[in-house]
């Protein structure tokens, strides 16, 4: 990222589906930077890489909405990810293979934030006084490493040549939903992304205090939109691809390791296992398995880019269940044509015992917070995944459906980190 003048205040929501940027300074409320020139204020956190010789290096390469369309164009000849933030505080996580390049988490990350620069009409050409990033209360992954996220936050954001602030992402939610409101409250944040679902608990003082907002506990857990994703692959879409089937051994008839099945449902892996070791790795496999031509379609898709198209039709439906008590699935791709009619009530069970364990780390961050749940006087819920009907259904259930509050699902966490970016004192928001 070039950066040359100072500037506003900026508050950046990098996240595992979408990123979102705002700036504050002078008078008004902060104000969302518009991408492109269909002017959209969400940009997708996705990459696409491609051979092109008349660029520096042979690698030409977008980001966003960009990306989507250079995949679409030439999906053989491209390496398209997304939801690369989900590995951020994996270790086992070194290097992506792109191509005959490897990069690291933070470079991946700087081009992301290059190319997210160069689409906002000059809005990010200078430098900010002050940065204010979100972040996750709990990091995805097994065994998140939160030190080692911090590292690579830290090299990936450095090229705004000012210092960078980490605020928990559900509270720059809450910042910007205490903006609406006119009274003191009792404030609970459920911010429900791709990679993680987090909660903060925030008072809110009335409209003028000196310090409006004070958070008094936080929980997270690694589980959200893309593990509901997960559930229907498993579901749809492995049964296929030779999950539960068997490979000769020797004299022995042995179940094939699940390994590679957890990879193809992880939007962040799957475009990762476009790599010679993996792919000769499956070939061998084909080879020994019972049903060879499904471990032959899993290669297919695998090499012919297809993750993307997969990663659609599933979000297809997902939206579809959202709104709708029955929907249809369809996807066709790598020798795989999948037609199945799936309802809301599946989807549920599919997930049920996801939401389980969320709604236990809504009970972790009432314990942090040392309020009851008769304390909780507003809810806020916000992220893309928020609109599904079962999670929204529990929290009415729990909290009653006049405490609910919602709106801007992909844009108030942004607006949040940019006001509190103009606040004096950071000491109380940072993490």
């Amino acid at each position: 990222m070039q950066i040359h003048s100072a500037g506003p205040s900026l508050g950046l929501d990098f996240g595992t589906t979408n990123s979102v940027a705002a700036v504050a300074g002078g008078e008004g409320a902060p104000s969302l930077i518009l991408f492109g020139n269909e002017e959209e204020a969400v940009f997708r956190s996705a990459l696409c890489f491609w051979h092109d010789e008349d660029v520096a290096g042979g690698l030409a390469v977008e980001a966003g909405p960009f990306a989507i369309t250079e995949y679409l164009a030439y999906p053989a000849d491209s390496r398209f990810i997304q939801s690369f933030k989900s590995v951020a505080a994996s270790a086992s996580f070194e290097t992506a293979s792109v191509f005959d390049k490897r990069y690291r988490f933070e470079e991946l990350g700087r081009i992301f934030l290059d190319k997210l620069a160069a689409h906002s009409g000059g809005r990010l050409d200078v430098r900010p006084q002050r940065v204010v990033v979100g972040r996750p209360v709990e990091y995805a992954g097994a065994r998140p490493n939160a030190v080692l996220a911090r590292q690579r936050y830290d090299a990936m954001f450095r090229g705004f040549g000012c210092e960078v602030h980490y605020v928990y992402e559900p509270v720059g939610a809450a910042f910007s939903y205490a903006s609406r409101l006119t009274e003191p409250a009792t404030l609970l944040v459920a911010d429900f992304g791709g990679g993680t679902s987090d909660f903060s608990v925030v008072e809110v003082a009335e409209p003028g205090a000196a310090r409006r907002c004070t958070p008094l506990g936080h929980a997270g857990i690694g589980i959200a939109g893309d593990r509901f994703d997960q559930r229907i692959v498993d579901r749809l879409i492995l049964p296929m691809l030779g999950k539960g089937g068997l490979y000769r051994s020797f004299d022995k008839e042995l179940e094939i390791p699940n390994g590679y099945f957890t990879d193809f449902s992880d939007w962040s892996r799957l475009a990762l296992m476009r790599n010679r070791r993996t792919i000769e790795e499956l070939r061998r496999l084909q080879r020994s398995a019972l049903d060879g031509d499904a471990i032959g379609r899993m290669i297919a898709i695998i090499e012919g880019e297809l993750g993307y198209p997969l990663y659609d039709s599933v979000g297809r439906l997902k939206r579809r269940l959202s709104e709708e008590e029955r929907a249809h699935f369809h996807f066709s791709g790598g020798g795989l044509e999948i037609e199945a009619e799936v309802s809301r009530a599946d989807f549920e069970g599919w997930i049920a015992e996801d939401v389980a364990r969320i709604e236990r780390t809504v009970d972790n961050a009432l314990a942090a917070a040392g309020i009851a749940e008769s304390d909780v006087s507003r809810v806020f819920l916000t992220g893309g995944s928020s609109l599904t009907p079962i999670i929204r259904a529990m929290f009415q259930r729990r909290f009653g459906a006049d405490a609910i509050g919602s709106g801007r699902e992909l844009t108030s966490i942004a607006h949040g980190l940019a006001l509190i970016a103009e606040e004096k004192d950071l000491a109380q928001w940072r993490t």
